[in-house]
């Protein structure tokens, strides 16, 4: 497909530099793309590319020098977005299953909306309820009970469980289960530990996306909840009876344990761990690898172990790597004072 520079200039709103006939077939980093490419930049560590990149085209943010004459380039403010704009629209081809296979369970008293599609082996339990326009793939177990809101894309070998809703628009990758039971237990006289019960549900809002082999634990009572447009990377674990706020965004490998909330538009990189039962307040972004162990209720940047504002926590980084040093210096000063105290004595002696 061969697509005018110009017709996507005026689509994402742009400014052309060069010559807006030329036409394009593919987008790609700058380090890959090939000479029909278009591609796009907006953080400095890539400038150095723009010399050698074989793009046709660039979208660049205007204070980027636009150095050579060879490019058309598109000046938007916000380049990687006009890009991911101009994916959606052009190049986002992914074909979906169409229709209902008829190696797919579904029960009876499963309510089906229209142009839903379901794959091979797919099981719709009893009582379940699943919107129109979905997409349910291959070997997607839906146990009793639950419901799946319209224009939903649920991939191959997804788990969810009974008794749980998910409402619409919502991406839920392979290996995901939705609805395992909360790790909830108490030892007994014998020190033996007893599974406690866990009969509430999940609940996910619209506009949710949870990656691959993502966990969500069912509630012991009420719902552990997601709320409307979060999105969870791969293998991230939500305990029982965590609440996520609004438009959040949790990173792989991170963990909730259970009955925490987190408010809305917050960011956790990689690996971040949450304590149980605190609170992370709105609009607060935690650092890789950090661990809040109590509740951060101010919105800002936290970092490390336990996490803190971020200016304390690279402080306190900068002296642990001067530790050494500082262990020198303490040394050389210990010796000078012992030298001082030896003489201050020598001298009292004489006396």
């Amino acid at each position: 497909m061969k697509i005018k520079i110009k017709e996507i200039a005026d689509f994402v709103g742009g400014k052309i530099f060069g010559d807006s006939n030329i036409e394009i077939t593919n987008v790609s980093r700058i380090y890959e793309a090939t000479k029909d490419d278009l591609t796009f930049l907006y953080l400095p560590n890539y400038v150095k590319y723009l010399s050698s990149t074989n793009a046709k085209a660039v979208i660049i943010n205007p204070t980027i020098e636009k150095k050579r004459n060879d490019i058309t380039y598109i000046e938007v403010q916000d380049p990687d977005i006009a890009l991911q704009k101009v994916i959606i629209k052009y190049f986002d081809t992914q074909k979906h299953i169409t229709g209902i296979d008829k190696t797919a369970s579904i029960n009876q008293s499963a309510k089906i909306g229209k142009n839903v599609s379901i794959g091979k082996n797919a099981v719709i339990s009893e009582n379940c309820t699943v919107g129109d326009n979905s997409i349910i793939y291959h070997n997607t177990v839906i146990l009793k009970n639950t419901s799946i809101g319209s224009n939903c894309l649920i991939y191959p070998n997804v788990t969810i469980t009974s008794g749980n809703e998910i409402g619409n628009n919502v991406i839920i990758h392979s290996g995901t289960v939705v609805g395992s039971d909360g790790f909830g237990y108490f030892p007994n006289e014998k020190g033996e530990f007893t599974k406690v019960p866990q009969i509430g549900n999940v609940v996910i809002e619209d506009n949710v996306e949870l990656g691959s082999n993502v966990s969500i634990d069912r509630a012991a009572l009420g719902s552990t909840r997601i709320k409307t447009g979060t999105k969870i990377d791969n293998l991230v674990q939500i305990a029982h009876n965590v609440e996520i706020g609004k438009h959040t965004a949790i990173s792989g490998q991170s963990g909730i344990a259970g009955s925490s909330i987190v408010g809305d538009h917050c960011v956790f990189a990689g690996q971040v761990a949450i304590s149980g039962h605190i609170e992370i307040g709105n609009q607060v972004m935690i650092g890789g690898k950090s661990a809040a162990s109590k509740s951060i209720l101010t919105p800002g940047k936290y970092f490390g172990i336990p996490a803190k504002e971020v200016r304390i926590a690279f402080k306190e980084q900068a002296h642990i790597r001067n530790l050494e040093k500082y262990s020198i210096q303490i040394k050389e000063l210990e010796k000078k004072i012992l030298a001082i105290e030896n003489k201050l004595n020598t001298n009292t002696g004489n006396k």
